[in-house]
């Protein structure tokens, strides 16, 4: 089934979900393919919690369960500071079988929120 009609939706849930991120792609956040949802997506946000050393962020919005689009590529995030991927100025849909992936340079140095809304 296709994404919902948003301007007849029933009902919007606010969500919040967060990730360690590894050397591999990692889901941050994904819509099933046959979930009847959208998600709108308002914040993405990568913070580096390592004291001492930067690492470096891909963010990856996979649509249809296979082509990639970099929301972010290899962008350094310096040691204590956070970066915003996603915000409000910027938000996207999710679409059925869509998904974000993220993919540090260095394993438990990065760590990934997404703020989102599911619409059905």
């Amino acid at each position: 089934m296709t994404a919902p009609n948003i301007a007849g939706l029933t009902t919007v849930t606010g969500k919040s979900v967060g990730v360690a991120v590894g050397t591999s792609a990692t889901d941050l956040v994904a819509n099933a393919a046959s979930s009847n949802k959208v998600f709108k997506i308002n914040s993405v946000v990568i913070s580096n919690v390592d004291g001492t050393n930067a690492a470096t962020i891909e963010v990856i919005l996979q649509k249809a369960g296979s082509n990639n689009f970099h929301l972010a590529k290899t962008i350094s995030v310096p040691a204590n500071a956070t970066l915003v991927v996603v915000s409000k100025d910027t938000q996207l849909y999710l679409e059925e079988n869509d998904k974000i992936q993220v993919i540090a340079s260095v394993a438990s140095d990065l760590q990934a929120i997404c703020s989102y809304e599911e619409i059905a």
